[in-house]
């Protein structure tokens, strides 16, 4: 399984954010580079970003610090936030970005959304799905998480599969930056039906053991944050997780 660090970026700074909430920041560095650097040294091959300013506002106020961390790393950089345009997806793919993340727009435009599929490749958008289970339900939440789609998880998934979609995201919103462990049932339900999609468990890890159970499950990846910035998930235990997936 691959684990994959994930940073917010807002005003420059690296943060986290409790379950998307905007007036819920937790400061971290403000030298993202440095934090990034240390991440470098887990044995990790990919980094997850998230640019607050950009899902805020639309602004790309980080660009040049994301330019600097695809520039001075050798790691696999996916990034989301703001990204609302086929121009934007161009631009980024440009300045270093290996994947870029498509949350809300994949389900409010998705004829938009399946064209830049097929023009950029399936290996550089990754579908990012929010989900918020309802009497059982995983349906799809967009705009921050504010607003529930009528379309269950699976539907959307049916759907981009028939285009080609290879990379998904999920977050189970409940748990994100929760620390109340992952959602493994929703991945491995996910897994059972798509078992060819290479899925991006995201929410909730805790410690190394949240890890391993994904692992077990045959997760193929999964995205780890607070974890790491508080220190709950040690440079030594990712190193050893990773030599021993």
């Amino acid at each position: 399984m691959n684990v994959i660090p994930a940073i917010d970026l807002k005003d420059g700074k690296c943060v986290r954010l409790l379950k998307g909430d905007f007036d819920k920041v937790t400061e971290y560095s403000n030298d993202p580079v440095a934090v990034v650097q240390m991440y470098a040294d887990f044995s990790t091959t990919d980094l997850h970003i998230v640019d607050l300013d950009g899902a805020q506002t639309g602004t790309q106020y980080n660009r040049d610090v994301i330019s600097q961390i695809a520039r001075e790393t050798d790691l696999t950089v996916q990034l989301g936030g703001g990204i609302r345009d086929q121009a934007t997806v161009a631009g980024w793919l440009d300045s270093g970005a290996t994947r870029c993340v498509i949350g809300s727009l994949a389900i409010t435009e998705p004829d938009a959304v399946k064209s830049w599929i097929v023009q950029f490749g399936s290996e550089h958008i990754v579908l990012a799905l929010d989900v918020q289970v309802e009497d059982g339900v995983p349906f799809v939440t967009t705009h921050g998480w504010t607003t529930s789609s009528t379309a269950s998880v699976f539907e959307c998934l049916e759907d981009y599969l028939a285009i080609g979609l290879k990379h998904v995201l999920c977050t189970d919103v409940s748990r994100d930056g929760a620390m109340a462990g992952p959602n493994v049932s929703l991945y491995r339900q996910i897994m059972d039906r798509f078992p060819d999609i290479q899925l991006q468990a995201s929410g909730g890890v805790r410690d190394i053991a949240d890890l391993a159970e994904l692992r077990n499950n045959k997760i193929p990846a999964a995205i780890t944050g607070r974890a790491l910035l508080d220190g709950r998930i040690t440079p030594e235990e990712m190193v050893s997780f990773q030599q021993n997936a």
